[in-house]
């Protein structure tokens, strides 16, 4: 199921106004959404709805940002599909990519492969 990007101006609760959106999210079940533009430091997530969330570091498009904290050793969710594992705690809005998830490719035909 692929989100619909909404193309509003929204304002947020102090408000600010927040731009068009700049994440988009796969599925219901997913703690991490793609960035469809670059993303400043402070900014608050704009997917389907307002999120409660800010970017706590710049985040570069097409790259993902934790909807939720994701606790070491928990699945990272896209696309309603474990994509990886946090290798470190990653807090909510912060950047995650190689730096600290280990994806499913690097665990080719190994036994954490099978239960991810």
């Amino acid at each position: 199921m692929v989100s619909i990007i909404l193309n509003k101006v929204l304002e947020s609760r102090e408000g600010i106004k927040i731009s068009k959106n700049n994440v988009v999210i796969i599925n219901k079940n997913d703690n991490v959404a793609t960035a469809i533009k670059d993303i400043k430091e402070g900014e608050i997530l704009v997917g389907d709805v307002v999120l409660e969330v800010k970017a706590l570091q710049s985040i570069p498009f097409g790259h993902k940002v934790a909807l939720k904290d994701i606790q070491k050793g928990e699945k990272v969710i896209k696309y309603g599909e474990t994509i990886g594992i946090a290798l470190t705690n990653i807090r909510a809005g912060e950047h995650v990519h190689t730096h600290n998830i280990e994806g499913r490719r690097g665990r080719s035909g190994s036994k954490e492969e099978k239960d991810l």
